[in-house]
Formats: structure tokens, sequence, C-alpha cells
């Protein structure tokens, strides 16, 4: 089954669903495997309540599936699709480009603060990208950091709890693409300066264009990627 590593300390429900998430999202749990209850819980060394709790949760924010009708035992991990990344993708596009406006609608001050805190993780994206050989999580990690830090400049309870819901099911898809993503950094780190420019100058509407901008040209290059190595776990 598994090691004890992949025990969570305790076994509260919201413990299990973090364990189950990042499982799912990092693709240990790989698309279209079957998710069998006993099994999970063996894994985490937990009851099967927590985990069956946690898989409802999962069910309903779409990172597992399994047909109507079907028990809990017959669920599987979502499969990775085209039209899925084009939704999820423009999704938090849509929460990110409202960050972004608010954060362009902040005092001059907090604004120039934060262009530079973005152009320092900017630079930080952009040299994780020229490493070699690339790591491959430092490099989504980097990203990752440009963006938060984005949303949490302005945003309020709900739009940080709308993210924090959906950006990770985004994340299944780079993590097992980014491989074949790595000739686009360099256009991401110009399309991250656009971002910062806006942000800085106070052009509030043109924050929140690029950001949806730079993750719909993310979905299309996601796209492509998919197109050419081919959907996982839909068959």
């Amino acid at each position: 089954m598994g090691s004890a590593a992949d025990a969570p300390h305790g076994s509260r429900p919201e413990q299990v669903y973090a364990r189950l998430r990042d499982l799912i999202v990092e693709g240990l749990l790989a698309p279209g495997s079957r998710i069998v209850e006993t099994e999970i819980a063996t894994r985490l060394g937990v009851s099967r309540t927590p985990v069956r709790e946690a898989l409802q949760r999962l069910q309903q924010e779409g990172y597992v599936m399994g047909s109507p009708g079907a028990q809990q035992s017959r669920l599987t991990v979502a499969p990775l699709t085209r039209d899925d990344v084009y939704e999820l993708l423009n999704i938090v596009g849509a929460l990110e480009g409202m960050g972004a406006r608010g954060a362009g609608l902040l005092p001059a001050t907090d604004r120039h603060a934060l262009a530079r805190d973005l152009k320092t993780l900017n630079a930080e994206f952009h040299r994780a990208g020229k490493t070699m050989p690339i790591d491959q999580g430092a490099l989504y990690e980097a990203d990752e950091r440009f963006h938060r830090r984005i949303v949490e400049a302005s945003a309020g309870p709900r739009l940080l709890a709308l993210h924090d819901a959906v950006k990770p099911q985004a994340e299944r898809y780079i993590r097992m693409y980014i491989s074949m993503l790595l000739g686009d950094i360099r256009t991401s780190v110009y399309e991250h300066d656009i971002i910062i420019a806006a942000i800085d100058e106070g052009r509030a509407d043109d924050a929140e264009l690029a950001v949806q901008v730079n993750w719909r040209h993310a979905a299309d290059r996601l796209s492509k990627v998919i197109a050419v190595a081919g959907e996982r776990g839909s068959w």
C-alpha cells in the first residue's frame, strides 16, 4: 500500500481531505485510477469514515468522479482532458483577474511595493526556468508564488476561498504536463511583466485583462500539449 509517510498527522476529515487532494494533484493517484475506500484508509492509516467524507468533498470539487448510481468504492480520479483544462484555467484567470484589478486600485505606495515584489518573484521564475537541468517543482512553485501574491494583495475572504478551491485543480494539469511546457517560459515571463506594469501604473482594467490573457494562453498551450501527449485517464 503506502508508507508511513503517506499518513497524515491525525485523522480529522480536513487532514484526510488535504492529503488525498495532494496525492491527486501531484499525480500519485493517477487520472482514471479507481479509488477504493479501504485501500485509501489503509494507505493513510485512518478509518474509512474520514476517507468517505473526504471523497464526498473531492467529488463535489471535481477531483474524483463516479458513474450515476455507482457506490462510493466505484469512484475514480477525474481524468485530465482538453475541455476540462479550458474551463479550469479560464476560471482561475477570472478569479486572479479580479485580484489583479483590486491590486490595480490600491494606493500608489502599495501598488509600487507590490510591483517590486512581483518583479522579484518573476525574476525567480525566470531563473528557475534557466537552470540545467530544470527543477520542474521549483519552476511551478515560483510561478505559483507570483500569482498568489497578486491575489493576496487585495482579495477578500470569498475570493481567497474560491481561489484555494479551484487553483489546485489547475495545478494537476500543470504538474502533469510541465515537462512539455518548458519552451514557453520566456513568453510567460513577458506576460508577467505586462501584469506588473499595469498594476504598478494603477491601470486596473488592464491588469485584470492581462491576467486573464495569461491564463487563456496557458490553456491554449496546455491544450496543444494534451493533443500531442494524449488525455490522461479518459480511456
